[in-house]
């Protein structure tokens, strides 16, 4: 099935409310034609402001301006923008089959029973439902159900796709296969896809770039990998993942150093003035004390079946998080040898003025 590719603009575009509460600040996204973007943050940081806005369910501020491909769709109605939407609760209906519920945005357009059929049959060996087609959502299992979402979505060739907490409602395992069954889903669809989320993970698994938000801003896009490694701002490193933050005093500022443990580890050149630097639990070495590493006090181990998680203290930092592998024996009151690759540091951008 043959989807239009466009990219989305999003130009100056905020989001004041009647009782004067601002959803939305100014805000400017690119979207490339066919790219599954996902719109990360915690509660309230107008991730979903901004979908609805794409969508055309609110109405921007003045100055705001949303485009697909080249037309400016600001202040068109949702019915005529194009849009498909997939949300937390999928929203089938529960009475009518697979075929009818894929079928269903084309029967309200008018579209012909023969022109329907062929449809949805190239949907329903797209998304893998073959032989459910006269089940029901009850009978289906979340994944298919999914599907079913995905297929009626995106049957009426929409010219975005968008995804609203699509695995919010979902327990921990189901969540982690499903996401992965999505994520293939949309690279075979090809379509320009904005998914919103406040799980790292799902975000990480499912799109091509992430927007990450805070405070109806967007702070950081770009790759995971990339924010992942190289956050430009303490709240994505902060956000994506765990991080450890690790304080400098002036002292060691003055010297190019960070004190860990009681070793001393030079600071990248390009970083000397920056007053702390974030350091991720998997990037700390942990092992007998030796010349050059400092000495840190296990003071919890934590199990958690991959993975041995570490809490430990040292004379200079607050309490520290490491991951060691499922084997490691270090023991809570256990002296250990602690030392970082001053390349895995990540810079939190403060600097001492």
């Amino acid at each position: 099935m043959e989807l239009e590719r466009i990219a989305v603009d999003i130009d100056n575009c905020s989001k004041t409310y009647a009782d004067g509460t601002r959803g939305l600040q100014p805000t400017t996204l690119h979207v490339e034609p066919g790219e599954v973007l996902a719109l990360l943050g915690p509660s309230g940081c107008g991730k979903t402001t901004l979908l609805r806005l794409i969508a055309g369910l609110e109405s921007p501020d003045e100055g705001s301006r949303i485009s697909f491909g080249e037309q400016d769709v600001t202040r068109r109605p949702v019915e005529q923008r194009g849009v498909g939407m997939v949300f937390q609760s999928y929203a089938l209906f529960p009475q009518m089959t697979v075929a009818a519920n894929i079928g269903y945005g084309l029967r309200i357009r008018g579209v012909d029973k023969a022109e329907e059929r062929r449809i949805v049959g190239e949907l329903v060996d797209l998304t893998r439902l073959g032989g459910l087609e006269k089940k029901r959502p009850g009978e289906l299992s979340g994944g298919q159900r999914q599907r079913v979402a995905l297929a009626r979505a995106v049957a009426v060739r929409p010219r975005v796709l968008l995804l609203d907490e699509p695995l919010a409602a979902l327990d921990a395992k189901l969540k982690e296969s499903l996401r992965d069954e999505l994520a293939e889903l949309l690279r075979r669809l090809g379509i320009t896809a904005i998914h919103v989320t406040h799980d790292q993970q799902e975000a990480l698994a499912i799109a091509d770039r992430l927007a990450v938000m805070r405070g109806g801003c967007i702070v950081q896009v770009g790759r995971g990998e990339d924010l992942y490694r190289t956050p430009q701002h303490p709240f994505v490193a902060e956000f994506l993942g765990r991080v450890n933050r690790l304080e400098r005093l002036p002292a060691c500022i003055a010297q190019g150093v960070l004190h860990l443990g009681g070793a001393r580890v030079a600071c990248p050149p390009a970083w000397q003035s920056h007053a702390s630097f974030f350091i991720r639990p998997e990037d700390i070495q942990i092992g007998v004390h030796q010349d050059g590493w400092g000495q840190a006090k296990v003071m919890r181990r934590t199990f958690l079946g991959d993975r041995i998680q570490l809490v430990l203290h040292t004379q200079e930092q607050a309490l520290l998080t490491a991951d060691v592998g499922r084997d490691a024996a270090f023991a809570p009151g256990q002296s250990v040898g602690i030392r970082i690759n001053p390349e895995r540091l990540m810079t939190s951008q403060e600097l001492i003025a």
